[in-house]
Protein backbone atom coordinates (compact mmCIF):
# COMPACT_ATOMS: atom_id res chain seq x y z
CA UNK A 1 0.00 0.00 0.00
CA UNK A 2 1.20 3.48 -0.83
CA UNK A 3 2.45 5.74 1.92
CA UNK A 4 0.11 8.35 0.40
CA UNK A 5 -2.94 6.33 1.43
CA UNK A 6 -5.19 8.03 3.95
CA UNK A 7 -7.18 6.56 6.84
CA UNK A 8 -9.88 8.42 8.74
CA UNK A 9 -10.61 7.50 12.35
CA UNK A 10 -14.00 8.52 13.72
CA UNK A 11 -13.87 8.33 17.50
CA UNK A 12 -10.54 8.81 19.23
CA UNK A 13 -10.82 6.81 22.45
CA UNK A 14 -8.52 3.95 23.45
CA UNK A 15 -9.39 1.83 20.40
CA UNK A 16 -9.60 4.75 17.99
CA UNK A 17 -6.25 6.04 19.21
CA UNK A 18 -4.76 2.59 18.66
CA UNK A 19 -6.03 2.59 15.06
CA UNK A 20 -4.49 6.04 14.55
CA UNK A 21 -1.11 4.72 15.73
CA UNK A 22 -1.28 1.51 13.68
CA UNK A 23 -1.94 3.36 10.41
CA UNK A 24 0.28 6.39 11.11
CA UNK A 25 3.36 4.39 12.10
CA UNK A 26 2.97 2.28 8.95
CA UNK A 27 3.25 5.32 6.70
CA UNK A 28 -0.40 6.27 6.21
CA UNK A 29 -1.75 9.78 6.53
CA UNK A 30 -4.43 9.82 9.23
CA UNK A 31 -7.27 12.25 9.87
CA UNK A 32 -9.32 12.18 13.07
CA UNK A 33 -12.87 13.31 13.74
CA UNK A 34 -13.90 13.37 17.39
CA UNK A 35 -15.88 16.15 19.12
CA UNK A 36 -14.14 15.40 22.44
CA UNK A 37 -12.04 18.45 23.32
CA UNK A 38 -9.49 16.10 24.91
CA UNK A 39 -9.19 13.86 21.84
CA UNK A 40 -5.89 15.30 20.63
CA UNK A 41 -4.29 14.92 24.06
CA UNK A 42 -5.58 11.37 24.53
CA UNK A 43 -4.47 10.24 21.09
CA UNK A 44 -1.11 11.92 21.65
CA UNK A 45 -0.56 9.78 24.76
CA UNK A 46 -1.50 6.59 22.88
CA UNK A 47 0.87 7.60 20.08
CA UNK A 48 3.70 8.15 22.56
CA UNK A 49 3.28 4.57 23.78
CA UNK A 50 3.03 3.24 20.21
CA UNK A 51 6.15 5.07 19.03
CA UNK A 52 7.99 3.49 21.95
CA UNK A 53 6.60 0.00 21.39
CA UNK A 54 5.80 -0.88 17.77
CA UNK A 55 9.30 -0.31 16.27
CA UNK A 56 10.69 -2.61 18.99
CA UNK A 57 9.01 -5.56 17.27
CA UNK A 58 10.96 -5.13 14.06
CA UNK A 59 14.58 -5.29 12.98
CA UNK A 60 13.97 -3.40 9.75
CA UNK A 61 13.31 0.33 9.59
CA UNK A 62 9.59 1.10 9.63
CA UNK A 63 8.15 3.52 7.03
CA UNK A 64 8.32 7.24 7.71
CA UNK A 65 5.27 8.33 9.70
CA UNK A 66 2.37 9.79 7.80
CA UNK A 67 0.75 13.13 8.61
CA UNK A 68 -1.79 13.33 11.45
CA UNK A 69 -4.58 15.92 11.32
CA UNK A 70 -7.61 16.66 13.52
CA UNK A 71 -10.86 18.00 12.10
CA UNK A 72 -14.06 19.59 13.38
CA UNK A 73 -15.83 18.86 10.10
CA UNK A 74 -16.50 15.20 9.33
CA UNK A 75 -16.65 15.75 5.57
CA UNK A 76 -13.23 17.37 5.64
CA UNK A 77 -11.84 14.48 7.68
CA UNK A 78 -13.26 11.88 5.28
CA UNK A 79 -12.06 13.46 2.05
CA UNK A 80 -9.92 11.05 -0.02
CA UNK A 81 -9.94 8.33 2.67
CA UNK A 82 -9.15 4.77 1.56
CA UNK A 83 -10.10 3.39 4.99
CA UNK A 84 -12.60 4.73 7.50
CA UNK A 85 -12.70 3.25 10.99
CA UNK A 86 -15.60 4.03 13.31
CA UNK A 87 -14.75 3.55 16.99
CA UNK A 88 -17.57 5.34 18.81
CA UNK A 89 -19.24 3.94 21.99
CA UNK A 90 -21.21 0.69 21.75
CA UNK A 91 -24.66 2.22 21.21
CA UNK A 92 -26.48 1.01 18.11
CA UNK A 93 -28.46 4.24 17.67
CA UNK A 94 -25.24 6.27 17.78
CA UNK A 95 -23.51 3.97 15.31
CA UNK A 96 -26.48 4.22 12.92
CA UNK A 97 -26.29 8.00 13.06
CA UNK A 98 -22.52 8.09 12.52
CA UNK A 99 -22.59 5.46 9.76
CA UNK A 100 -25.22 7.40 7.81
CA UNK A 101 -22.94 10.44 7.82
CA UNK A 102 -19.86 8.41 6.91
CA UNK A 103 -21.68 6.66 4.06
CA UNK A 104 -22.80 9.99 2.64
CA UNK A 105 -19.49 11.86 3.01
CA UNK A 106 -16.78 9.25 2.38
CA UNK A 107 -15.44 8.12 -1.03
CA UNK A 108 -17.48 5.33 -2.60
CA UNK A 109 -14.44 3.04 -2.82
CA UNK A 110 -13.40 3.48 0.83
CA UNK A 111 -13.56 0.53 3.21
CA UNK A 112 -15.75 1.45 6.19
CA UNK A 113 -14.98 -0.61 9.28
CA UNK A 114 -16.57 -0.61 12.70
CA UNK A 115 -14.60 -1.50 15.81
CA UNK A 116 -17.74 -2.91 17.42
CA UNK A 117 -17.09 -5.80 19.78
CA UNK A 118 -20.67 -7.09 19.72
CA UNK A 119 -22.95 -5.85 16.93
CA UNK A 120 -23.43 -7.81 13.71
CA UNK A 121 -23.16 -6.26 10.22
CA UNK A 122 -26.88 -6.90 9.66
CA UNK A 123 -27.60 -4.73 12.71
CA UNK A 124 -25.15 -2.02 11.72
CA UNK A 125 -26.56 -1.85 8.18
CA UNK A 126 -30.26 -2.42 8.94
CA UNK A 127 -31.11 1.06 7.55
CA UNK A 128 -28.77 0.64 4.59
CA UNK A 129 -25.02 1.10 4.50
CA UNK A 130 -21.76 -0.61 3.60
CA UNK A 131 -20.10 -1.12 6.97
CA UNK A 132 -18.15 -4.25 7.82
CA UNK A 133 -17.09 -5.25 11.30
CA UNK A 134 -13.34 -4.72 11.77
CA UNK A 135 -12.95 -5.64 15.42
CA UNK A 136 -9.39 -5.24 16.78
CA UNK A 137 -7.88 -6.10 20.15
CA UNK A 138 -6.22 -3.66 22.54
CA UNK A 139 -3.53 -2.41 22.09
CA UNK A 140 -4.40 -2.09 18.41
CA UNK A 141 -0.89 -0.87 17.56
CA UNK A 142 0.69 -4.12 18.85
CA UNK A 143 -1.82 -6.99 18.69
CA UNK A 144 -2.30 -8.19 15.11
CA UNK A 145 -5.77 -9.79 15.20
CA UNK A 146 -8.72 -8.08 13.49
CA UNK A 147 -12.03 -9.95 13.18
CA UNK A 148 -13.73 -9.11 9.88
CA UNK A 149 -17.45 -9.77 9.40
CA UNK A 150 -19.64 -8.71 6.49
CA UNK A 151 -19.65 -8.41 2.70
CA UNK A 152 -17.15 -10.91 1.28
CA UNK A 153 -15.71 -8.57 -1.37
CA UNK A 154 -15.25 -5.75 1.14
CA UNK A 155 -13.67 -8.08 3.68
CA UNK A 156 -11.21 -9.32 1.03
CA UNK A 157 -10.24 -5.73 0.23
CA UNK A 158 -9.98 -4.94 3.94
CA UNK A 159 -7.75 -7.99 4.50
CA UNK A 160 -5.24 -6.78 1.93
CA UNK A 161 -5.01 -3.36 3.57
CA UNK A 162 -4.75 -4.76 7.09
CA UNK A 163 -1.95 -7.15 6.14
CA UNK A 164 -0.02 -4.23 4.67
CA UNK A 165 0.04 -2.55 8.10
CA UNK A 166 1.14 -5.68 9.93
CA UNK A 167 -2.20 -6.99 11.15
CA UNK A 168 -3.79 -10.45 10.98
CA UNK A 169 -7.30 -10.25 9.48
CA UNK A 170 -9.55 -13.21 10.28
CA UNK A 171 -12.81 -13.30 8.33
CA UNK A 172 -15.59 -14.81 10.48
CA UNK A 173 -17.55 -17.41 8.47
CA UNK A 174 -20.98 -16.44 9.83
CA UNK A 175 -22.11 -13.35 11.67
CA UNK A 176 -22.81 -13.91 15.34
CA UNK A 177 -23.16 -11.70 18.40
CA UNK A 178 -19.73 -10.72 19.81
CA UNK A 179 -17.92 -12.53 16.93
CA UNK A 180 -15.30 -15.10 18.09
CA UNK A 181 -12.78 -13.55 20.47
CA UNK A 182 -15.24 -11.78 22.75
CA UNK A 183 -17.46 -14.86 23.00
CA UNK A 184 -14.50 -16.75 24.42
CA UNK A 185 -13.60 -13.86 26.71
CA UNK A 186 -17.21 -13.59 27.83
CA UNK A 187 -17.18 -17.21 28.96
CA UNK A 188 -14.00 -16.70 31.00
CA UNK A 189 -15.30 -13.36 32.36
CA UNK A 190 -18.61 -14.87 33.55
CA UNK A 191 -16.94 -17.79 35.26
CA UNK A 192 -14.39 -15.42 36.80
CA UNK A 193 -17.13 -13.24 38.26
CA UNK A 194 -18.72 -16.29 39.90
CA UNK A 195 -15.39 -17.50 41.33
CA UNK A 196 -14.78 -14.08 42.91
CA UNK A 197 -18.37 -13.58 44.07
CA UNK A 198 -18.40 -17.01 45.71
CA UNK A 199 -15.14 -16.27 47.52
CA UNK A 200 -13.09 -18.90 45.69
CA UNK A 201 -10.38 -16.43 44.71
CA UNK A 202 -9.58 -12.73 44.38
CA UNK A 203 -9.10 -10.81 41.12
CA UNK A 204 -5.33 -11.06 41.57
CA UNK A 205 -5.39 -14.82 42.21
CA UNK A 206 -7.56 -15.41 39.16
CA UNK A 207 -5.18 -13.35 37.01
CA UNK A 208 -2.23 -15.35 38.37
CA UNK A 209 -3.88 -18.59 37.25
CA UNK A 210 -4.07 -17.23 33.70
CA UNK A 211 -0.67 -15.59 33.44
CA UNK A 212 1.27 -18.29 35.31
CA UNK A 213 -0.44 -21.15 33.50
CA UNK A 214 -2.47 -21.56 30.35
CA UNK A 215 -2.07 -17.94 29.21
CA UNK A 216 1.55 -18.65 28.32
CA UNK A 217 0.53 -21.67 26.25
CA UNK A 218 -2.30 -19.86 24.50
CA UNK A 219 0.07 -17.12 23.24
CA UNK A 220 1.81 -19.60 20.96
CA UNK A 221 -0.66 -22.43 20.39
CA UNK A 222 -4.17 -21.26 21.15
CA UNK A 223 -6.73 -23.60 22.71
CA UNK A 224 -7.10 -26.66 20.50
CA UNK A 225 -3.45 -27.14 19.62
CA UNK A 226 -2.67 -26.94 23.35
CA UNK A 227 -5.20 -29.69 24.04
CA UNK A 228 -3.88 -31.79 21.16
CA UNK A 229 -0.54 -31.96 23.00
CA UNK A 230 -2.36 -32.72 26.26
CA UNK A 231 -3.70 -35.84 24.56
CA UNK A 232 -0.17 -37.22 24.29
CA UNK A 233 0.88 -39.41 21.37
CA UNK A 234 -2.74 -40.43 20.77
CA UNK A 235 -3.59 -36.80 20.01
CA UNK A 236 -6.92 -34.99 20.08
CA UNK A 237 -9.15 -38.08 19.95
CA UNK A 238 -7.58 -39.38 23.14
CA UNK A 239 -7.90 -36.00 24.84
CA UNK A 240 -11.59 -35.73 23.96
CA UNK A 241 -12.29 -39.29 25.02
CA UNK A 242 -10.54 -38.70 28.34
CA UNK A 243 -11.87 -35.26 29.21
CA UNK A 244 -15.05 -35.00 27.11
CA UNK A 245 -17.31 -36.54 29.80
CA UNK A 246 -16.32 -33.71 32.14
CA UNK A 247 -18.44 -31.40 29.98
CA UNK A 248 -21.49 -33.08 31.51
CA UNK A 249 -20.35 -32.36 35.05
CA UNK A 250 -21.75 -29.28 36.81
CA UNK A 251 -18.42 -27.46 36.97
CA UNK A 252 -19.28 -24.14 35.38
CA UNK A 253 -22.01 -21.54 35.66
CA UNK A 254 -21.75 -20.26 32.12
CA UNK A 255 -25.52 -20.11 31.62
CA UNK A 256 -26.00 -18.05 34.76
CA UNK A 257 -24.88 -14.46 35.26
CA UNK A 258 -24.22 -13.07 38.74
CA UNK A 259 -26.35 -10.02 39.47
CA UNK A 260 -24.33 -6.82 39.22
CA UNK A 261 -25.19 -5.54 42.68
CA UNK A 262 -23.38 -2.63 44.31
CA UNK A 263 -21.76 -5.15 46.63
CA UNK A 264 -20.30 -7.19 43.74
CA UNK A 265 -19.09 -4.08 41.90
CA UNK A 266 -17.43 -2.79 45.09
CA UNK A 267 -15.85 -6.20 45.72
CA UNK A 268 -14.37 -6.44 42.21
CA UNK A 269 -13.26 -2.80 42.12
CA UNK A 270 -11.71 -2.97 45.60
CA UNK A 271 -9.73 -6.11 44.81
CA UNK A 272 -8.62 -4.64 41.49
CA UNK A 273 -7.39 -1.46 43.20
CA UNK A 274 -5.49 -3.54 45.74
CA UNK A 275 -3.97 -5.60 42.93
CA UNK A 276 -2.62 -2.82 40.71
CA UNK A 277 -3.76 0.54 42.05
CA UNK A 278 -0.16 1.46 42.86
CA UNK A 279 0.45 1.98 39.12
CA UNK A 280 -1.15 4.55 36.83
CA UNK A 281 -2.98 3.39 33.71
CA UNK A 282 -0.14 4.72 31.53
CA UNK A 283 2.41 2.79 33.62
CA UNK A 284 0.33 -0.36 33.28
CA UNK A 285 0.08 0.18 29.53
CA UNK A 286 3.85 0.49 29.20
CA UNK A 287 4.37 -2.62 31.35
CA UNK A 288 1.86 -4.50 29.18
CA UNK A 289 3.56 -3.29 25.99
CA UNK A 290 7.06 -4.24 27.19
CA UNK A 291 5.88 -7.73 28.07
CA UNK A 292 4.03 -8.14 24.76
CA UNK A 293 7.13 -7.03 22.84
CA UNK A 294 9.28 -9.59 24.67
CA UNK A 295 6.85 -12.44 24.01
CA UNK A 296 6.14 -11.47 20.41
CA UNK A 297 9.84 -11.10 19.59
CA UNK A 298 10.41 -14.57 21.07
CA UNK A 299 7.65 -15.89 18.79
CA UNK A 300 9.41 -14.29 15.80
CA UNK A 301 12.28 -16.75 16.30
CA UNK A 302 10.03 -19.72 15.53
CA UNK A 303 7.42 -17.94 13.41
CA UNK A 304 4.72 -19.11 15.81
CA UNK A 305 1.49 -17.18 16.36
CA UNK A 306 1.93 -13.42 16.18
CA UNK A 307 5.62 -13.94 15.40
CA UNK A 308 4.72 -15.30 11.97
CA UNK A 309 2.64 -12.20 11.23
CA UNK A 310 5.56 -9.97 12.21
CA UNK A 311 7.99 -11.89 9.99
CA UNK A 312 5.65 -11.67 7.01
CA UNK A 313 5.08 -7.95 7.49
CA UNK A 314 8.76 -7.21 8.03
CA UNK A 315 9.63 -8.97 4.77
CA UNK A 316 7.56 -6.37 2.87
CA UNK A 317 9.54 -3.43 4.26
CA UNK A 318 11.95 -1.97 1.67
CA UNK A 319 15.70 -2.29 1.89
CA UNK A 320 17.82 0.89 2.14
CA UNK A 321 19.75 2.21 -0.86
CA UNK A 322 23.11 0.52 -1.46
CA UNK A 323 24.99 3.81 -1.87
CA UNK A 324 24.23 4.84 1.70
CA UNK A 325 24.89 3.19 5.06
CA UNK A 326 21.95 0.86 5.63
CA UNK A 327 20.04 1.07 8.91
CA UNK A 328 20.17 -2.54 10.05
CA UNK A 329 18.49 -2.08 13.45
CA UNK A 330 15.88 0.50 14.46
CA UNK A 331 14.11 -0.40 17.69
CA UNK A 332 13.44 0.69 21.24
CA UNK A 333 15.53 -0.81 24.04
CA UNK A 334 13.52 -3.23 26.22
CA UNK A 335 13.63 -3.19 30.00
CA UNK A 336 15.13 -6.68 29.96
CA UNK A 337 18.31 -5.32 28.34
CA UNK A 338 19.17 -3.06 31.29
CA UNK A 339 21.10 -3.75 34.48
CA UNK A 340 20.82 -2.56 38.09
CA UNK A 341 21.92 0.94 37.04
CA UNK A 342 19.13 1.23 34.46
CA UNK A 343 21.78 1.22 31.71
CA UNK A 344 21.85 -1.16 28.77
CA UNK A 345 24.03 -4.11 29.75
CA UNK A 346 27.24 -4.59 27.76
CA UNK A 347 26.16 -8.04 26.57
CA UNK A 348 23.19 -6.50 24.81
CA UNK A 349 25.36 -4.04 22.91
CA UNK A 350 26.86 -7.15 21.32
CA UNK A 351 23.41 -8.74 20.91
CA UNK A 352 22.17 -5.63 19.11
CA UNK A 353 25.21 -5.66 16.80
CA UNK A 354 24.59 -9.36 16.11
CA UNK A 355 21.04 -8.46 15.07
CA UNK A 356 22.53 -5.85 12.73
CA UNK A 357 24.83 -8.49 11.23
CA UNK A 358 21.92 -10.90 10.75
CA UNK A 359 19.88 -8.14 9.10
CA UNK A 360 22.72 -7.24 6.75
CA UNK A 361 23.25 -10.91 5.86
CA UNK A 362 19.59 -11.11 4.87
CA UNK A 363 20.00 -7.96 2.76
CA UNK A 364 22.72 -9.59 0.64
CA UNK A 365 20.79 -12.85 0.28
CA UNK A 366 22.37 -14.85 3.13
CA UNK A 367 18.95 -15.21 4.71
CA UNK A 368 17.11 -18.06 6.45
CA UNK A 369 16.67 -20.00 3.19
CA UNK A 370 20.37 -19.61 2.42
CA UNK A 371 21.29 -20.96 5.86
CA UNK A 372 18.78 -23.81 5.51
CA UNK A 373 20.53 -24.76 2.27
CA UNK A 374 23.78 -25.22 4.22
CA UNK A 375 25.60 -21.88 3.88
CA UNK A 376 26.27 -19.02 6.29
CA UNK A 377 28.78 -16.52 7.65
CA UNK A 378 30.35 -17.23 11.05
CA UNK A 379 31.75 -14.49 13.30
CA UNK A 380 35.44 -15.03 14.09
CA UNK A 381 36.38 -11.73 15.77
CA UNK A 382 34.70 -8.67 17.33
CA UNK A 383 35.98 -5.40 18.73
CA UNK A 384 33.61 -3.12 20.63
CA UNK A 385 33.90 0.45 21.89
CA UNK A 386 31.50 1.77 24.55
CA UNK A 387 31.09 5.51 24.06
CA UNK A 388 27.82 6.50 25.73
CA UNK A 389 25.01 5.15 27.91
CA UNK A 390 21.78 3.69 26.59
CA UNK A 391 18.61 3.23 28.64
CA UNK A 392 15.35 1.26 28.53
CA UNK A 393 12.89 2.94 26.18
CA UNK A 394 15.61 4.74 24.20
CA UNK A 395 15.43 4.46 20.42
CA UNK A 396 18.43 2.44 19.18
CA UNK A 397 19.51 2.79 15.57
CA UNK A 398 22.42 0.88 14.00
CA UNK A 399 24.09 1.61 10.67
CA UNK A 400 26.38 -0.89 8.96
CA UNK A 401 29.50 -0.01 6.94
CA UNK A 402 31.05 -2.76 4.81
CA UNK A 403 34.84 -2.60 5.22
CA UNK A 404 35.64 -5.75 3.25
CA UNK A 405 33.59 -8.08 1.10
CA UNK A 406 35.60 -10.43 -1.04
CA UNK A 407 36.36 -14.12 -1.09
CA UNK A 408 35.36 -15.85 2.12
CA UNK A 409 35.64 -12.72 4.28
CA UNK A 410 33.06 -10.14 5.29
CA UNK A 411 34.17 -7.30 7.59
CA UNK A 412 31.50 -4.96 8.98
CA UNK A 413 31.56 -1.85 11.15
CA UNK A 414 28.38 -1.20 13.12
CA UNK A 415 27.63 2.22 14.66
CA UNK A 416 25.06 2.19 17.48
CA UNK A 417 23.21 5.49 17.92
CA UNK A 418 21.06 6.47 20.89
CA UNK A 419 17.88 8.44 21.43
CA UNK A 420 19.29 11.83 20.41
CA UNK A 421 21.52 10.61 17.62
CA UNK A 422 24.62 10.32 19.81
CA UNK A 423 27.12 7.59 18.92
CA UNK A 424 26.83 5.15 21.82
CA UNK A 425 29.07 2.31 20.62
CA UNK A 426 30.87 0.79 17.65
CA UNK A 427 31.39 -2.87 16.84
CA UNK A 428 33.87 -4.05 14.24
CA UNK A 429 33.23 -7.66 13.25
CA UNK A 430 34.96 -10.12 10.94
CA UNK A 431 33.03 -13.07 9.51
CA UNK A 432 34.07 -16.07 7.43
CA UNK A 433 31.78 -17.89 5.01
CA UNK A 434 31.12 -21.53 5.92
CA UNK A 435 29.74 -24.65 4.31
CA UNK A 436 27.55 -25.92 7.13
CA UNK A 437 27.40 -29.46 5.77
CA UNK A 438 31.14 -29.90 5.33
CA UNK A 439 31.88 -27.73 8.40
CA UNK A 440 34.60 -25.99 6.42
CA UNK A 441 35.21 -22.50 5.09
CA UNK A 442 33.87 -21.94 1.61
CA UNK A 443 33.10 -19.25 -0.95
CA UNK A 444 29.63 -17.69 -0.87
CA UNK A 445 27.19 -18.15 -3.72
CA UNK A 446 27.71 -15.94 -6.76
CA UNK A 447 24.56 -13.93 -5.99
CA UNK A 448 25.58 -13.26 -2.37
CA UNK A 449 29.17 -12.46 -3.35
CA UNK A 450 28.00 -10.00 -6.02
CA UNK A 451 25.62 -8.20 -3.67
CA UNK A 452 28.27 -8.00 -0.93
CA UNK A 453 30.88 -6.72 -3.40
CA UNK A 454 28.51 -3.97 -4.56
CA UNK A 455 28.05 -2.77 -0.99
CA UNK A 456 31.81 -2.92 -0.37
CA UNK A 457 32.55 -0.89 -3.51
CA UNK A 458 29.98 1.79 -2.68
CA UNK A 459 30.97 2.02 0.98
CA UNK A 460 34.66 2.35 0.01
CA UNK A 461 33.74 5.76 -1.40
CA UNK A 462 32.59 6.92 2.05
CA UNK A 463 34.93 8.21 4.78
CA UNK A 464 36.34 5.43 6.95
CA UNK A 465 34.42 5.30 10.23
CA UNK A 466 36.28 6.51 13.29
CA UNK A 467 37.70 3.65 15.31
CA UNK A 468 38.34 1.18 12.50
CA UNK A 469 41.23 -1.15 13.33
CA UNK A 470 41.37 -0.32 17.03
CA UNK A 471 42.48 -2.89 19.57
CA UNK A 472 41.95 -3.08 23.32
CA UNK A 473 43.93 -0.45 25.17
CA UNK A 474 44.84 1.64 22.13
CA UNK A 475 45.13 5.29 23.18
CA UNK A 476 43.40 8.20 21.42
Amino acid sequence: MSALQKATIVGGGVIGGGWVARFLLNGWNVSVFDPDLEAERKIGEVLANARRALPALYDKVMPAEGTLTFHDDMGEALADAAWVQESVPERLDLKHKIHAQIDKLSPAEAVIGSSTSGFKPSELNEHGGRVVVAHPFNPVYLLPLVELVGNAETCAKASEILRSIGMYPLTVRKEIDAHIGDRLLEAVWREGLWLIKDGICTTEELDEVIRMGFGLRWAQMGLFETYRIAGGEAGMKHFMAQFGPALQWPWTKLMDVPEFTDELVDLIAGQSDAQSGHMSIRELERLRDDNLIGMMRALKKTGSGAGGVLNTHEATMPEPAIDDLPVTVDRTIPQSWTDYNGHMNEAHYLEASAQATDRFMAMIGADADYVAAGNSYFTVENHMQFLDELHAGDRLKITTHVLQGEGKKMQLFHCLYGENGQLAATVETLLIHMDLNARKTSLPSEAVAAKLATYAQEHAKLPAPRGVGRHVGLKG
